[in-house]
This record gives structure tokens, sequence and C-alpha cells, in this order.
């Protein structure tokens, strides 16, 4: 799983969120960036789908050989999240280790006036946050997979300029520091921020072709892409 790059030894995370039924866009990012190691989906897979959709997807991914990370999104119902266990792809409240990096994340976004398929209260949000950092702790390095990006930044504003993030998110982040975080949900708000030590990536709606590069060694590189395909 570990690559070489200028000499040091990397690990590459492809992260994706906010597919949306876009399936053939998802595979053709991961073809483009077949160097990646592993890939992370930062939620909103479906948009009110289906557990066979949602399988589908996952083994679509898969098929690439590489590992698969996956919380849930506001728009994949919470039934999906029995289908992501089943499957070995789940990080929602919990922690999984490889090459010393320990991956945790949790789905759904905050409670909203929205009423999407599935939103859960800010406590909640803390609460599996801290569940799964338990799981990874010791870790050399901690990548967070929240769905929904950390209030009052650069990466959760709508074109209305409203900050709209998840507070427990932000505090979450504030207090563990974890090295990277990845996150989506507002879709016109992809690009980078940090609180304190930690990046912060909103991945951008890789069904319009956006995605994020993470490169993870002696350093952390983190770059924000769109597909050409």
């Amino acid at each position: 799983m570990i690559h070489r790059s200028c000499g040091d030894e990397v690990v590459r995370i492809l992260a994706i969120t906010d597919v949306h039924g876009a399936y053939d866009k998802m595979e053709s990012i991961v073809r483009e960036e077949e160097s990646a190691d592993m890939i992370i989906v930062g939620g909103d897979l479906t948009t009110f789908g289906t557990p066979l959709e949602a399988e589908q997807a996952i083994q679509r991914l898969k098929a690439f050989g590489k590992p698969v990370f996956v919380v849930g999104g506001n728009m994949d119902p919470a039934s999906l999240e029995d289908t992501f266990e089943r499957l070995g792809v789940s990080i929602n409240g919990r922690g999984v280790v490889v090459n010393e990096i320990g991956f945790f994340g949790v789905s759904a976004a905050p409670v909203s006036p929205l009423r999407t398929p599935h939103e859960i209260p800010e406590e909640e949000i803390k609460r599996h946050a801290e569940t799964g950092w338990m799981d990874v702790r010791q870790a050399r390095t901690t990548v967070f997979v929240p769905h929904a990006p950390p209030f009052n930044t650069s990466v959760d504003r709508t074109y209305a300029g409203k900050n709209v993030g998840s507070k427990a998110v932000r505090e979450f982040i504030e207090e563990r520091q974890p090295a990277v975080t990845i996150c989506g949900h507002i879709h016109e708000s992809w690009g980078q921020d940090r609180i304190g030590e930690t990046i912060v990536v909103n991945c951008g709606p890789a069904g319009k072709g956006h995605y994020a590069l993470i490169d993870i060694g002696e350093k952390i590189r983190v770059e924000n892409r769109q597909g050409s395909g």
C-alpha cells in the first residue's frame, strides 16, 4: 500500500464526497488517480439511495483493489449504515488503523430546517467522533472524516455567505487536533482551511468532478482537484 515519492514513504489518499449517485464520474476520478493507495468516501454517496444501490456503488470502488472507508451523508438514509458495516467499509463512530494512520468518522449532518434523510443532534455527532477517536488515538497520524464541515470556517459557507457547519465537529477538532479532517456537504465551499494544527479539506462534489488528494509521509500535503473526465 505504501509507495515512494521523492525518496520518502508516502500514503496517498483519494478523498471524495457528495457523489450523489454519479457513479460513472466517481469511477473516472478513481481511474484518473490510480496512484492512490486508498479511497475515502466522506458521505452522500447516494441521494435517497437504497441498500442495494449503495452496495453496488461500494463494490464498484472495491473493484479497484484498494482499501475503501466510508461514512454516510445527510442524503444517505440511515438504513445504509448497516450496508456499509456489512461490507466492512464503515468508519462511522469507529476507527481503523492502516500503515500507522488512524481513520475515523461521523455520518450524517446536524439537524437543519431542510429535514434531509440523515440528520442527527450535535451531541450525537460529538459522541461518535469521540468513540472513533478512542480506536485510533495511538496512531502516528489521525484522519477525521465527518460529512459535515466544522462551523465558522471557509469550508462551511453557503452561497449566501452563511456558516452552516457543525459546531460539534469544530469543537472536536479544537480539542483533539487530528492531522487532517476530510469533509463535504456544502458543495460550494470546496477548498481548505485550518483549525490549529488540523488541515481541513472540503473535497467538493465528486458528482461534478471535485475531489482531494492527501499525501501523508514525513509531511502532509493536501490538494483539491477537479477531474478532466
